[in-house]
């Protein structure tokens, strides 16, 4: 099974891995940033979340192979301090969060996220969740589905994708993803298709609402540099300016004294900053990474160090 972990070697470096630590890997995946975090650890211990009952299983075999001190913890990232808390531990070392989907997730017909392949409507990471693309297309308001394109997938088409859908679906439910395509294709005439791509857009935008995804990035940062050791680093590798916003802002936020006591000679504690920014500008695939993995071209990688 072929998954390339992109930007490994520059989010391992930047966690900055003590043998002894405490290390949380948010998005297991394949285990490709788990992997090297492991071998780095003596002592140490690593915590993987991941939704993805496949996923965990592949995993469980690459990591047992290496070590046995990890635990991987059938979740969402969303609830990794209630879930870190439940194994008693209150302060972590260090934790990556790639955000983007995995190579074998999207290749894998079944699952319905690549807009390139003929597969059932589904999107979810977890199976068991009940919300997938199926329900999202064929039962949301034309309001509801214009909101999530426009905010999810930043498409300029979205009131045209979204009527062409609702006209659509009353003569009879929409199940695949080609018959999705051919809507998209459709409601914006094959210039603009051709040329713009929006099935990429509105695949994101679905994927994104069957996942919740941005409303548990939103609440899983924060909880994560609440735990973080002094000195413990936080590495976020985001796919598209939607979650790289939400990081930076957050980053800014925590980096930075607050406005409102910003000048005074003593800053109470609760308005100091809580992190420093380890690159202050994004860091980026190298050439060479984009060659050997064309998906790693819209990969940032943003790390902070907890002050």
């Amino acid at each position: 099974m072929k998954h390339y972990s992109v930007l490994r070697k520059e989010s391992i470096d930047g966690l900055n891995i003590k043998e002894d630590g405490i290390y949380v890997d948010a998005t297991l995946g394949y285990a490709g940033h788990s992997r090297k975090i492991l071998e780095k650890l003596t002592s140490g211990f690593l915590y993987a979340f991941d939704s993805d009952k496949e996923a965990i299983k592949y995993s469980e075999n690459k990591l047992k192979a290496i070590s046995n001190n990890y635990k991987i913890i059938h979740s969402n990232f969303a609830f990794l301090k209630e879930e870190l808390v439940k194994q008693n531990v209150n302060k972590i070392d260090g934790i990556i969060f790639d955000l983007g989907l995995s190579s074998p997730q999207i290749d894998n017909q079944d699952r319905g996220f690549s807009f390139m392949k003929n597969a059932p409507l589904d999107m979810r990471m977890n199976k068991e969740n009940k919300l997938n693309a199926r329900e999202v297309i064929n039962n949301y308001s034309y309001e509801k589905l214009v909101n999530i394109f426009y905010s999810y997938g930043e498409e300029a088409k979205s009131k045209f994708i979204a009527r062409k859908i609702c006209e659509e679906r009353k003569n009879k439910e929409i199940t695949t993803t080609k018959e999705l395509v051919d809507i998209i294709r459709k409601s914006v005439g094959e210039k603009y298709f051709n040329l713009k791509h929006p099935e990429r857009q509105i695949f994101q935008a679905i994927r994104i609402e069957v996942n919740n995804e941005i409303e548990y990035l939103k609440k899983a940062l924060p909880d994560a540099i609440d735990m973080l050791a002094k000195e413990g680093r936080i590495c976020v590798i985001s796919f598209h300016s939607l979650e790289d916003r939400i990081v930076k802002k957050l980053f800014k936020e925590k980096s930075e004294v607050n406005e409102i006591v910003k000048g005074l000679p003593d800053i109470p504690k609760e308005y100091a900053p809580s992190i420093k920014l380890i690159n202050k500008k994004v860091i980026l695939p190298t050439e060479e990474e984009i060659i050997n993995n064309s998906r790693s071209k819209s990969a940032k990688l943003r790390i902070g160090e907890k002050l």
